[in-house]
C-alpha cells in the first residue's frame, strides 16, 4: 500500500497517524500538487485531483474519510458511530473551509470582502469551531480514535498555517497542547 499526499495537508496526516496508529504499513510518497510532475501525477492515479490518495495492488481510493473505511475494514478496525460521523462532517466542513479561504488569498483575492462564497465559510468555520469547542469541552475526544485524530490535524494545521486565531476556543487548544506527545506527532508535523 502507499499513500500519496502532501506534507502540510490534514488530510494526508490523519491518514499517515490512522495508519500509525494501527500498525498498518503504509508507504507515504510526498507529491508536490503545485509542480508539473504532480499535476501529472494526480491526473493519472485520481480524477478527484486531490491529496490523499492511497493505492493497494491495482486498486486507487481517493479521499481521506474512504480511505480511513478502507483501512478500518482491511485491519479489522472498528467502524465509526453515526455521532462520530456526523463529528468529523464538522471536522471536514472546518477543513474544507479554510481550504477555499486559502486558496482564495493564494488567489490574491480579498477573502474578507462580503462575497457569498467567503461570507458562507466564515459563517461556516463560526458555527463549526463553536460545536468543536463545545465538544471538547465535554470529553468527546477522550479516546485517541479517527475523530480525535482528525481533530488534531485539522487544529494543529490551522496553528502551523495562523489560518485562525484560536484563543477563543480553550478546550481545543487544551486538546492539541494534551495530544502533542503522542507517537507520529513529531513525525508528521509539518513544520
Amino acid at each position: 500500500m502507499k499513500l500519496f499526499g502532501t506534507v502540510p495537508s490534514p488530510y494526508t496526516r490523519r491518514i499517515r497517524l490512522y495508519g500509525a496508529d494501527i500498525g498498518a504499513e503504509i508507504a507515504f510518497e510526498v507529491i508536490d500538487i503545485y509542480d508539473e510532475k504532480g499535476r501529472e501525477t494526480l491526473q493519472q492515479k485520481t480524477p478527484a485531483l486531490k491529496v490523499p490518495f492511497l493505492t493497494d495492488g491495482d486498486m486507487s481510493i481517493y479521499d481521506s474519510r474512504v480511505i480511513f473505511r478502507y483501512l478500518a475494514e482491511k485491519f479489522g478496525q472498528p467502524a465509526m458511530t453515526w455521532h462520530q460521523e456526523n463529528t468529523l462532517t464538522l471536522i471536514d466542513a472546518a477543513n474544507d473551509a479554510l481550504v477555499t479561504l486559502m486558496m482564495g488569498k493564494r488567489s490574491e483575492l480579498d477573502t474578507n470582502q462580503d462575497v457569498m462564497l467567503f461570507s458562507f465559510q466564515h459563517e461556516r468555520l463560526a458555527l463549526v469551531f463553536q460545536q468543536l469547542e463545545d465538544k471538547a469541552a465535554a470529553g468527546e475526544f477522550g479516546n485517541w480514535d479517527y475523530s480525535s485524530i482528525c481533530l488534531y490535524c485539522l487544529l494543529d494545521w490551522v496553528l502551523f498555517r495562523a489560518l485562525l486565531p484560536l484563543d477563543k476556543y480553550p478546550a481545543l487548544l487544551a486538546f492539541v497542547e494534551a495530544e502533542i506527545t503522542r507517537p507520529g506527532i513529531s513525525e508528521t508535523d509539518p513544520r
